[in-house]
């Protein structure tokens, strides 16, 4: 094997990203090689791309980016038991130590000592990334590597959506980025009796429509609340899942809620969002459910479920692109017409 790979990174401060050569990662007795098959475009890569205020604040160059991935185990570790050589594997972006009291209760995707791929470790915009067997997903050998790729988003959808049953219920998703356009796909395949979208730009709205959404409404049209409410016959939906992160979508999604409904927080606000608790949240009796990364392993389980029963997310990749070109996908992400949703690159 070469000693040295390709690799996209955060080399110093400020905005962008660079293409280097860099040595390939020895693993640790715990981890596993892996040699990237696909790796896709997070909305957390370009805010690193970026180099916003969380960026600065959180990430500390140099750095490899990215943690959207799937590849084949080339080397196994000398404590790995699960895996071997030839494993098509993804992972899960969230490393999870496995002994804190977080963990221990049964939550290790909040984990008080989180690690992400791409964040605060190298990441898979490479041609090779390392693995801890304590973070790997072995892929039915058969699945697309787009799709085994977009996984981890994928993931956050699942968990959103199905964070109690969805079945036969009503459900408004707010926002029309690629995981918001994962969520009707399921919500669809999972049963919901009834999807409105409320999204801002046409193209990923209409990306929404082939995910299976039944009332698609444009911010830009105005009467968001008026038509959902006027559509369920004043009683609201069972199910608002906010996924935006901005005020006016908070409000109007609670607004939409039926009493005794279930609100899903998704979406990361750039500034303190204030919510009514008495008229929005206590009087009317709601459950909260504030939803970081996916449930480990239960998503997977229920993507690898979704798969096998026909569930093709595939609408949502728009772009499939060399890693060569990686400016081009960041270039598509952070264009103002956002025709771009899901971008998969390939080392």
């Amino acid at each position: 094997m070469a000693e040295k790979m390709r690799a996209v990174r955060k080399v110093r401060p400020g905005p962008g990203l660079e293409m280097t050569e860099i040595d390939i990662p020895r693993i640790r007795p715990n981890e596993v090689l892996v040699k990237v098959r696909a790796t896709s475009i997070c909305g957390t890569d370009v805010h690193i791309y970026k180099w916003d205020a969380w960026s600065q604040s959180r990430i500390k160059p140099p750095i490899t980016i990215g943690h959207e991935f799937c590849g084949d185990v080339v080397e196994v570790g000398s404590e790995v038991r699960s895996l071997r050589v030839g494993d098509f594997i993804s992972a899960d972006s969230h490393i999870f130590d496995g002994t804190c009291h977080v963990c221990r209760n049964g939550q290790p995707h909040i984990c008080q000592n989180l690690v992400i791929f791409g964040v605060d470790t190298n990441g898979s915009y490479a041609e090779y990334v390392a693995v801890p067997e304590t973070s790997a997903w072995k892929n039915d050998p058969d699945l697309d590597p787009a799709i085994a790729s977009i996984q981890d988003p994928l993931g956050n959808a699942v968990y959103a959506v199905l964070c109690e049953p969805i079945t036969g219920k009503s459900v408004a998703i707010f926002g029309d980025g690629p995981i918001g356009l994962f969520a009707i796909g399921v919500a669809r395949a999972s049963g919901a009796s009834r999807i409105y979208h409320v999204g801002k730009y046409p193209a990923r709205i209409a990306i929404g429509q082939k995910m299976g959404t039944d009332i698609a409404i444009n911010v830009a049209d105005g009467g968001v609340v008026e038509r959902i409410m006027d559509d369920t016959h004043g009683l609201g939906v069972d199910v608002a899942i906010e996924m935006t992160g901005n005020q006016t979508a908070v409000d109007q999604s609670l607004a939409v809620l039926r009493k005794g409904g279930r609100w899903v927080a998704f979406g990361i606000p750039s500034q303190p969002i204030t919510i009514d608790l008495n008229k929005s949240v206590i009087f009317k009796g709601i459950t909260i459910y504030g939803i970081n990364g996916r449930q480990l392993w239960q998503s997977w389980m229920q993507m690898q479920g979704l798969f096998r029963a026909g569930f093709d997310p595939s609408p949502v990749i728009t772009h499939k692109i060399k890693l060569d070109e990686f400016q081009t996908g960041f270039d598509l992400m952070t264009a103002a017409n956002r025709q771009a949703a899901k971008i998969v690159m390939y080392p």
